[in-house]
């Protein structure tokens, strides 16, 4: 399920994968010493059957069930290995029926049985590998589609300690509607995290749309709140052209943080909060929320008459305290009993345990596990959790 963090070491045990999970899970079990030994269970099968039909009496002959060798490669070994074993239980059945008097042979009909047996084998290998590296090549480009989306950022990008890990509900798809960014820029830093409403590629293309004009007007804007503006208008000239392109999903919304880091002032962070739920500062003097956002999400301020983005709130911050952002998949996330994730008290508590949690990778793992183990790993939604202080 994971899928995109930035910061260090203690974020990379996300679970999931970005190849075919069943594929890897069986490479890992076949491999002793990184040699593959997907041959041994067939060839065991074999020696086995062979066993058997040696020390069991002429009237219970299992020699014909050898067709289950090549069975057995085809799930586990290539298309070449199949190939051998279907070869080689053929020949091995030929011997080993030779062996026994004329009145104890299976004959021509078992002989028959083990030769399109291993032609079926070696067939359905090759459907099954072809599947696989089809399923490998659609998860690169969903990776590729990932990285484009939430791009890697290098440790201390803009003047800033972050850590973000991005949990998707749809562990096929790996990519959803969440997203958030950091842009160092001409006014100091800015940095984005936000939550397109609905599922699916129409939010993947939203959130795209919204991260490009981010990047572009965080780094020029000499003013949040225009940067602000042009994420509004950016969304509804979105919606426009799936209209003109006759698409349905035409309505989508999203809510969103924006913050701003200014390069002449280490002591504030601007906010401009688009009904997303408030940041939490976590540190050195425990937790607090900002407060909550006066707008509306991005895309609806227009349709409800609103003049311009929500207002701009200057933040005090004091060295070491951290901003921690969410999207709903972890303060929606339920336990067994219904119960939703207390985020700021189970906040407090590992602060109040460890004051080193405020850390940006410190938080995000505590607050990613925290989710998980309180949904059973069960995700109702795409989950991302952000953290950044100034370094």
């Amino acid at each position: 399920m994971r899928y995109g963090a930035s910061g260090s070491s203690p974020l990379d045990g996300v679970p999931g994968a970005w190849r075919d999970p069943d594929a890897l899970r069986r490479q890992q079990l076949l491999r002793v010493g990184g040699r593959s030994v997907a041959w041994v269970p067939p060839l065991l099968v074999l020696v086995t059957i062979l066993l058997v039909d040696w020390y069991t009496g002429g009237e219970f002959r299992t020699v014909s069930w050898i067709v289950l060798v090549p069975g057995i490669a085809a799930a586990i070994c290539g298309v070449r290995g199949t190939a051998v074993f279907a070869a080689l239980g053929l020949a091995t059945y030929v011997l080993a029926d030779h062996s026994w008097p004329r009145q104890y042979r299976t004959g021509l009909p078992d002989f028959i049985l083990v030769g399109v047996g291993g032609a079926l084998a070696v067939l359905a290998c090759a459907v099954r590998v072809r599947g696989e590296r089809r399923m490998l090549h659609m998860r690169d480009v969903a990776e590729t589609t990932r990285r484009t989306l939430l791009r890697p950022l290098p440790p201390g990008w803009g003047g800033l300690d972050h850590a973000a890990v991005y949990l998707a509900a749809d562990a096929v798809a790996r990519v959803g509607g969440d997203f958030y960014d950091i842009q160092p820029g001409l006014h100091g830093t800015r940095a984005l995290v936000g939550d397109v409403q609905g599922k699916g590629l129409g939010a993947v293309e939203a959130a795209a749309a919204l991260l490009g004009t981010f990047r572009e007007a965080g780094y020029h804007e000499p003013d949040l709140a225009t940067v602000a503006a042009r994420l509004d208008v950016r969304i509804l000239r979105h919606g426009l052209h799936l209209a003109a392109l006759g698409r349905e999903d035409v309505d989508r919304f999203a809510t969103a943080v924006l913050l701003s880091f200014p390069a002449g002032d280490p002591t504030t962070v601007e906010v401009v909060n688009f009904d997303h739920e408030p940041p939490l500062v976590v540190g050195p003097f425990g937790v607090r929320s900002l407060p909550p956002g006066h707008g509306l999400p991005l895309g609806l301020g227009e349709l409800a008459g609103m003049d311009g983005p929500p207002p701009t709130l200057r933040i005090p911050l004091a060295p070491g305290e951290t901003l921690l952002i969410v999207t709903d998949g972890v303060t929606e996330a339920r336990d067994s009993a219904g119960v939703f994730y207390p985020l700021k008290e189970r906040v407090s508590e590992g602060l109040l345990a460890d004051p080193r949690t405020a850390d940006p990778v410190r938080l995000v793992a505590h607050v990613r596990d925290g989710t998980l183990a309180h949904c059973g790993g069960h995700l109702a939604d795409d989950t991302t959790i952000f953290a950044v202080r100034r370094s």
